[in-house]
């Protein structure tokens, strides 16, 4: 444990003007309001505290983020009040305090109450000031660091999870990749520790077989100089997190990776930066695909630097990263940098934007409200966060919809969606929710998944539902099909037939059972000729005997899903009521058309249809002449939605003084809905003519 003038002395050595009186009075006050408090392994509870301002002096920051972590567990934990700490260590000290312990009650609620993503998707929306988050990141990693003195293995997997889901992602959002990969380190260490022994001892017998990091960088240095850059080289294995996440994305070996080694190149200027990834491609053959210009394309974050990956003689990949000082302070330490800047040690200009955006916020927001909704957009600028009627906070990517939304909720939540209300008023299912919008879903048991949900889906979880949905019900209808066929084709046979001639046939079909074949027949890749041969030999009678006799049953479509099992015809559009023939098409399903539709045609696979009793619903297409005068196109309609039908579609064909025609999409009931609403419209004085088209 840092004594106390070690830990101011390391604060002085980087800001001199730093309040000196208050880091001793806050170190005092801490080790007292602990008092004998004891941690897992036996320490001083204060000893905590104080390694975390320890940590945070690494990344130098200012005096009253040293002494927040100092205080960051007094009021938590002690009878200490934040009151107290504001009267001792004034407003600002005070007002975060109170924010690391606002976290960790909200940490503590998630664990019983909340999944842990709800907790990442917290921590920037409850927090008034980013030097908050750096504490709370501090706190985690030296309890990460302390894991293993915990006695309870669940209690151990349960921390080191939740660093792995939650710190160690948000820690690389806002840049800070050192803290991020010793969270991740230390939480896979505990999480999978067999693999991590595995590549660890991997990593050690690579080392020894020749992957001389100090010859390779040494090697480097002598390249660059001669070339004329002085630049600091050092290099290092990754992390074995990181490789064993990389071996499983890619399903390569330890040794198929090529930047199982890093260098890093720190220069002076950015056009060193790339005069010296000239001299390295030059020395050595580029393994393809892996160069990066993070420079000219910064990340999200603000990382800036160059990547590549070169063959350092015959097995050996290595990766190179080339950076100036003052991107290598940004990676080392995203946002926390901004302090360092106070102390001159870089240069403010070299700020990414982003991060730039977040400093003028944090010095000029009026309010916490403003501070917290400017820095959510400013740091998540490819995020947008909505709230759920119970001020659950969802976080979806821009461009998402109540869709999104509903499935980010609960998968069932999203197949039942009918509607969406957004911020208390009706919407569509494919509005785009913008920061901060209210929605709430309204659900059906009778809803199930919608097709054109996928033209406006965004998420990967939306997405696989909704297609799985799709799959299951295409194969359910396919089935339910393909046994009407079937059951028409056995009522052809000569005789009737039992379940060995069944399973005969099926043998000779080379099927596994009665779905597959079901399935076979409705999608043509059997004709009824081989069916009836293949379950009664010789009743087939001859080549011809795949056409359908006249007096065939017809086979009802009740049940089924135009766009799933068969297509309604574009070209005559039929509805309920109307006299339909199917077209069997092989790998396609049925097409149905109106029995007089002239696109029919002789030939081809013919299947008598009907719709069954009380089918209603269909789309049908009229064209309808105008007279070319105001207001035509309102009075027909009106006599459309006179008439229970619905507009879905309305195109004007041609026009000329005295009429123009108009070509309308409708949905209607049936046949005889439509019979009707044509008659009605013939008799409008506005129209000249009304005809099916």
């Amino acid at each position: 444990m840092l004594r106390q003038y070690e830990l101011v002395d390391r604060v002085l050595s980087y800001d001199p003007q730093a309040n000196e009186a208050m880091l001793n009075r806050a170190y005092v006050f801490s080790v007292n309001a602990h008092g004998t408090q004891k941690r897992a392994s036996g320490d001083p509870y204060f000893s905590h505290p104080i390694e975390v301002a320890g940590i945070l002096t690494d990344l130098h920051l200012d005096d009253e983020t040293i002494t927040t972590a100092i205080l960051h567990d007094t009021v938590e934990d002690t009878v200490a009040t934040s009151e107290e700490i504001e009267r001792l260590f004034g407003q600002n000290v005070a007002r975060m305090v109170d924010g690391v312990t606002k976290l960790s009650k909200i940490e503590a609620e998630t664990e019983s109450q909340r999944a842990a993503e709800n907790l990442r998707k917290f921590l920037l929306a409850m927090s008034d000031d980013i030097r908050v988050l750096l504490v709370k990141l501090a706190d985690r990693l030296h309890n990460m660091r302390t894991l293993r003195f915990i006695a309870k293995p669940e209690k151990r997997r349960r921390i080191a999870k939740e660093t792995m889901d939650i710190y160690a992602p948000l820690a690389e959002r806002i840049g800070m990749y050192e803290f991020m990969k010793e969270m991740q380190t230390l939480a896979f260490r505990e999480l999978e520790p067999e693999a991590h022994e595995s590549i660890t001892k991997r990593l050690e017998a690579l080392e020894s077989e020749g992957h001389r990091v100090d010859k390779i960088a040494d090697t480097l240095t002598t390249l660059l100089e001669r070339g004329g850059i002085h630049a600091e080289v050092s290099g290092r294995q990754k992390h074995p997190y990181s490789i064993w996440r990389k071996m499983s994305e890619r399903h390569v070996s330890l040794e198929q990776l090529s930047d199982v080694i890093a260098f890093r190149a720190i220069v002076e200027t950015e056009e060193e930066c790339y005069r010296a990834l000239g001299l390295i491609h030059r020395k050595w053959p580029l393994v393809p695909g892996r160069f990066k210009d993070y420079i000219s394309t910064p990340k999200r974050n603000g990382y800036r630097s160059l990547h590549t990956s070169v063959f350092f003689g015959e097995n050996t990949r290595v990766e190179v990263q080339i950076r100036t000082r003052a991107m290598h302070a940004q990676a080392e330490y995203g946002i926390a940098a901004h302090w360092a800047y106070k102390q001159n040690e870089v240069r403010p200009d070299t700020q990414v934007s982003w991060v730039r955006d977040l400093v003028e916020i944090l010095e000029a927001a009026d309010s916490p409200e403003e501070l917290l909704e400017h820095t959510r957009m400013a740091m998540y600028a490819d995020r947008i966060f909505a709230f759920s009627p119970k001020g659950e906070l969802i976080q979806l990517p821009k461009g998402a919809t109540p869709i999104d939304f509903a499935y980010a909720v609960h998968t069932d939540l999203g197949d039942q969606a009918v509607g969406a209300k957004i911020n208390g008023r009706m919407a569509p299912l494919r509005t785009e929710l913008q920061n901060g919008d209210s929605v709430q879903i309204l659900r059906s048991k009778a809803q199930t998944p919608q097709a054109n949900w996928l033209n406006f889906a965004i998420t990967g979880k939306a997405r696989a539902a909704i297609r799985r949905h799709q799959r299951n019900k295409e194969r359910d209808e396919t089935l339910a099909l393909g046994r009407k066929l079937y059951d028409d084709i056995v009522q052809r046979l000569p005789t009737p037939i039992g379940t060995d001639a069944v399973l005969a046939g099926l043998q000779r079909l080379k099927l596994a059972d009665e779905d597959a074949l079901a399935e076979a027949i409705a999608r043509r890749k059997l004709s009824d000729a081989q069916v009836m041969e293949a379950l009664m030999p010789g009743s087939a009678g001859g080549e011809d005997a795949h056409r359908a006799p006249p007096q065939r049953h017809a086979i009802t479509i009740t049940g089924l899903t135009p766009g799933v099992a068969f297509d309604l015809a574009e070209c005559c559009r039929p509805v309920p009521g109307d006299r339909i023939v199917g077209i069997r098409r092989e790998d396609a399903g049925i097409a149905v058309h109106e029995i007089g539709c002239p696109n029919i045609g002789e030939d081809g696979d013919w299947v008598d249809l009907a719709w069954g009793e009380g089918a209603e619903g269909g789309i049908a297409r009229i064209a309808v002449t105008l007279k070319n005068e105001p207001g035509a196109l309102g009075a027909i309609a009106t006599v459309i939605g006179g008439h229970k039908a619905n507009i879905l579609g309305l195109r004007m064909d041609n026009r000329d003084t005295t009429f123009h025609t108009n070509t309308i999409d409708l949905e209607v009931r049936n046949n005889a809905h439509l019979t009707r609403l044509l008659a009605a419209l013939r008799a409008a004085d506005a129209v000249s003519d009304a005809v099916r088209a």
